[in-house]
């Protein structure tokens, strides 16, 4: 436990953006679930839509360091990838 003023305020500094990343991973997280959903039930137009909303929640996380930025690009190529193919 920390025992100098400092600390404690370290903590709680901690705990609480500990909290709002974990809010906001978990929404990076739905929005790729519900982007894949579409694209495994075959609603193209509805991925294609769903596509630029994925794409800037994947770029806000990298750009406060949620994700790392070669991550965030890899999974926007998967992405695209995989959209591209149940298209064709």
């Amino acid at each position: 436990m920390p025992i100098t003023k400092s600390a404690k305020k370290a903590l709680r500094k901690s705990q609480r953006n500990r909290i709002k990343n974990l809010k906001k991973l978990n929404a990076l997280k739905d929005a790729i679930k519900i982007f894949r959903s579409f694209v495994k039930g075959k609603k193209i137009a509805e991925a294609k839509k769903n596509l630029p909303a994925v794409f800037k929640i994947l770029d806000k996380s990298a750009k406060i360091n949620l994700i790392k930025k070669n991550r965030a690009s890899r999974l926007k190529s998967r992405l695209s990838l995989s959209l591209n193919k149940s298209v064709k």
